[in-house]
């Protein structure tokens, strides 16, 4: 049934351009990244495009250097990090370059250093059994997973799509019946676990499958490719490793599947922007092999360019340094400086509206493709069209339908203040459980931070390179996030079942003022009988030198019960105006759900109903300003117990307690001010400019937060619990002042 909608496709095609089809079935390579006009125009310009020189002249020296070595496949052992493990990693990254260089140098030295490979792993896949190490739901034979046997077969069909008019039949005969065939039925029919879902891990599969079908021109496995295998024999229900679902009733597979449900209409990826930057590797490069081999697809304007609005959010989603924001299991510092990014923007400039803006993005970047996408890129640099990419603030819908919450990035200025607002889905197994948690950012600086994943990628030291124990133990738990956790308790219970049936609600979201910026989300099924409402705003006050983020945390609740809400700072602790105990030894602050992994270092009471917290952080001065209860305990935590191998950073944190509360609301202000230089050992402005923090009024209907500065000034933050519509007419009494206002919140600032 599927293979006839491909087919249908192709007869509609052949019928409107007939000429077209007879050279698609003439097979002409290379065919898949780089095509025969590209190329022409590739070596017509060499010479004259100093960007594009530069990366032909840094590839051919990786090149070079590794043809020097001679190529080695060795027998598979080892984890990710493990030598094995790199090499082979190493082989098919350049064999992709040296095709390149084929293709653009006409060298053959590169051409048959590709077929030497390609005969050395087809001489031993053969008789290759599956990978010794037994950690993955879906052991790979070159590699311990079956992602990373995907990785090599997308790579390694470009760099046969480059290579193949030098090779005999015979050898391409051979090749393809005894390694591409055997190695595509692996990934897939032979492990539907893996390939047969929507996971950027199948993505990598269908990719792989999909590519190396287009070389061969074989129609069975590009079918297989784009729509799945039909009869998996997999069980509903089943789980992997990471406890995400393998196969639930109805639902779809295949490169189509994966590039429908987890996208939203806005370029969001549901696991995150950290394996959004993974996973946009193989959607780019198989949906640019698609758009050569079979445009009737029309791949790249499948469900509105989704993939290229996936380029533009992922841009969006990283600081001023370039460095995505850790949402989900992300690790830090992973920037747009990527090879996949260096891809996702040259292609996305040659196959989208060549948008100047990611001309600056390229140059910082200083590389681009050895195709066309990465010619055009460098000859519009080389013509000065170059823009500087703006990154405004932006809310990005989740959800295929972008009906499952989302992420909402506020920013001010040059990014002089940034708020990350998680009000998402689950985000499929890489998810964590942390509804509406925030991060903040200045100039690039994490201020609060979002702890990542708990993994040293590729470091064999540290299990191998792959996910830790601690990632679920600590790094997945809320309470490892700047969000509400009630009892002590993660949301959903920590069940992916439960959490993946579930999302936060956006409640309303305005970036329109230049002065006030606010994003508020709802949460209704983290906590049985619970109501989260927390609304974010940054606000640029002329009584205070820079922009500030106020936080309301709005609590309903059917029951009593502990409230535990932390700021991971970073920095080095300067003062407060509370008095607190440290105890002379070290105890966990709990006995599971992350509270296992935090000492309890301090601990302390409120001394006024305005408790303050200061902290120095990378030459900068913070304070955080919260409204407290006599009754709030106010904690001091640091990361590190129970974890004798030492996986966890010591992070610290302060942490609000208020216990035996049903109905309560948490406000406060999160406060850059001043500098030091360590160089002029100057300290300017290291003291808030608030002198108290209050809420003035708070009921079902309307919340007022009062802010008073050190000069006497007070501001006033009213928001509308019940009715968001902008065109709602409001009107609240406040310490004897009325206030009338239009739409869901009202800011009085000075």
């Amino acid at each position: 049934m599927k293979k006839m909608k491909i087919t249908a496709l192709l007869l509609v095609a052949a019928a409107l351009n007939a000429p077209l089809a007879l050279q698609a079935q003439a097979q002409e390579h290379p065919n898949l990244i780089m095509t025969k006009s590209g190329i022409e125009k590739v070596r017509q310009n060499l010479g004259a495009v100093p960007l594009f020189d530069a990366s032909v002249q840094s590839v051919k020296n990786e090149v070079d250097a590794e043809i020097a070595l001679g190529i080695d496949t060795p027998i598979p052992k080892d984890f990710s990090g493990g030598y094995t493990h790199q090499r082979h990693k190493l082989n098919f990254l350049t064999a992709q370059k040296a095709g390149a260089l084929y293709q653009i140098l006409q060298d053959d030295k590169y051409a048959k250093y590709i077929r030497d490979m390609l005969f050395q792993y087809e001489a031993m896949y053969v008789d290759l059994p599956v990978h010794p190490q037994e950690r993955s739901y879906a052991r790979g034979k070159l590699f311990w997973q079956c992602l990373n046997d995907s990785n090599w077969l997308v790579y390694m069909a470009q760099a046969y799509d480059a290579i193949y008019d030098t090779l005999s039949e015979q050898e391409r005969d051979k090749l393809e019946n005894n390694l591409f065939r055997p190695f595509a039925d692996f990934i897939s029919i032979e492990n539907p676990q893996f390939y047969n879902r929507v996971h950027n891990h199948s993505t990598w599969g269908n990719a792989a499958v999909g590519m190396i079908a287009l070389v061969m021109d074989d129609e069975e496995l590009l079918d297989r490719a784009l729509y799945g295998i039909e009869d998996d024999g997999l069980e509903l229900g089943g789980r992997d490793n990471d406890g995400g679902f393998i196969k639930v009733a109805g639902q779809k597979a295949g490169f189509l599947a994966n590039l429908e449900d987890p996208f939203s209409p806005d370029g969001y990826y549901t696991e995150g922007p950290y394996y959004q930057r993974y996973a946009m590797y193989p959607f780019l490069i198989f949906g640019l092999a698609m758009n050569h081999v079979k445009p009737e697809m029309k791949v790249f304007s499948h469900k509105d360019n989704v993939l290229l609005k996936g380029v533009d959010a992922l841009l969006n989603l990283t600081d001023a340094d370039g460095e995505f924001f850790p949402l989900n299991d992300g690790q830090k510092g992973m920037s747009y400086y990527t090879p996949a990014l260096v891809t996702a923007v040259d292609i996305a400039y040659q196959y989208g509206e060549q948008n100047p803006q990611l001309l600056s993005i390229a140059e910082k970047q200083n590389q681009v493709l050895l195709d066309q996408s990465g010619l055009a890129v460098a000859m519009g640099i080389r013509d000065g069209k170059a823009q500087p990419f703006v990154k405004n603030s932006i809310n990005l819908r989740d959800g295929q339908e972008g009906d499952q919450g989302g992420v909402g990035v506020l920013r001010h200025g040059n990014e002089d203040l940034t708020l990350v607002f998680k009000y998402a889905a689950q985000g499929l197994s890489h998810g964590h459980y942390d509804k509406l948690s925030f991060s903040l950012y200045e100039s690039g600086d994490e201020v609060l931070q979002d702890y990542g994943l708990a993994r040293f990628v590729n470091i064999g030291q540290k299990g191998g390179g792959n996910y830790l124990k601690e990632n679920k133990t600590w790094a997945k738990t809320t309470i490892a996030h700047n969000t509400l956790s009630i009892n002590e308790q993660m949301h959903f219970s920590g069940k992916y079942e439960i959490a993946s049936e579930h999302h936060s609600d956006l409640y309303f979201y305005d970036d329109t003022k230049d002065d006030v910026q606010v994003v508020s989300a709802t949460e209704g099924n983290a906590y049985p009988g619970t109501q989260m409402h927390r609304t974010m705003a940054i606000i640029k006050n002329e009584d205070f030198e820079k922009p500030f983020l106020l936080d309301i945390m709005k609590v309903k609740s059917d029951s009593k019960n502990q409230y535990d809400l932390p700021f991971y700072y970073m920095g080095q602790v300067l003062s407060d105006n509370f008095e607190y105990n440290s105890p002379t030894s070290l105890k966990p602050l709990g006995e599971q759900n992350g509270y296992q992994h935090l000492y309890l270092e301090g601990k302390g009471k409120p001394s006024s109903s305005t408790t303050q917290f200061s902290w120095l952080g990378d030459g900068k001065y913070y304070t955080l300003t919260s409204a407290t209860e006599e009754s709030d305990e106010l904690l001091l935590t640091r990361l590190g117990a129970n974890d004798p191998d030492f996986n966890l950073r010591r992070d610290a944190a302060f942490m609000l307690r208020r216990n035996g509360s049903g109905n309560t609301t948490f406000a406060s202000v999160v406060e850059p001010h001043g500098s030091y230089s360590p160089v002029s050992e100057l300290s300017v402005n290291s003291d808030s400019s608030i002198a108290e923090l209050s809420i003035v009024h708070d009921d079902d209907a309307y919340t007022a937060v009062s802010i008073e500065s050190i000069k006497g000034v007070r501001s006033l933050f009213i928001l509308a619990n019940k009715d968001a519509a902008k065109s709602k007419q409001h009107k609240l009494k406040v310490k004897g002042k009325e206030f009338s206002w239009t739409g869901p919140y009202l800011y009085t600032g000075s």
